[in-house]
């Protein structure tokens, strides 16, 4: 298993061999990961590797991380890629983004864009309600939450109503790796990736 963590930058076109355009996400700041733990069954009950992510000062790293990374480096970030097998793995292995190549199927995961609280014509794509016969501000509400079916007069359970939206984690899968830059850390992929500029991307192949 392959597996990469970058930053989200921009979309752009990539023309191919044929000349088609395609439509690509850049990751970048792809800089080596650092395996800082490896987790097994026999000790931890799941087999998993540990990476460390990035850079922050040492002042604002605590004592327990500072003694869980050793000399290994100051990571912003730690990340475990669970259902990887430790033995081809080693505590203070470089990953970089050289084990990927194009052509790659890849899936990667990341947080979408938080839209704060939404109505349902924007969350769930309703229509509203009727804009004649009397209708005077019902443009974009719910309608009935059934209130008078079998349900006794209580909401049933996933009635799609307004709420939070966004800021979830979502996973793509069978994205293609258009391009890799091993002097510039970016991989290009396929097609949207989820989440804003700067956005935490995870890549596994």
């Amino acid at each position: 298993m392959k597996f990469i963590l970058g930053k989200k930058v921009n979309m752009t076109q990539v023309f191919d061999k044929n000349g088609n355009v395609r439509p690509a996400t850049i990751v970048g700041d792809v800089s080596p990961l650092v395996v800082t733990q490896i987790k097994s069954k026999a000790t931890d009950g799941y087999d998993a590797v540990q990476v460390g992510f990035g850079a922050r000062k040492v002042k604002n790293i605590n004592k327990a991380q500072k003694g869980h990374s050793k000399d290994l480096g100051n990571f912003s970030t730690f990340k475990e890629f669970p259902g990887v097998a430790g033995k081809t793995f080693t505590v203070g292995e470089k990953i970089d983004v050289s084990s990927f190549k194009e052509g790659d199927i890849v899936e990667i995961s990341a947080i979408s864009k938080g839209k704060g609280f939404q109505g349902v014509v924007k969350r769930h794509g309703f229509g509203g309600g009727p804009r004649s016969h009397g209708q005077k501000h019902s443009e974009r509400e719910p309608g009935s939450i059934s209130g008078g079916t079998r349900n006794g007069g209580r909401v049933p359970k996933a009635m799609r109503m307004a709420g939070r939206m966004g800021s979830d984690r979502i996973t793509v899968k069978n994205l293609t790796v258009l391009h890799v830059d091993a002097v510039a850390n970016q991989i290009f992929l396929e097609g949207a990736v989820p989440g804003k500029r700067g956005t935490l991307v995870e890549i596994r192949g």
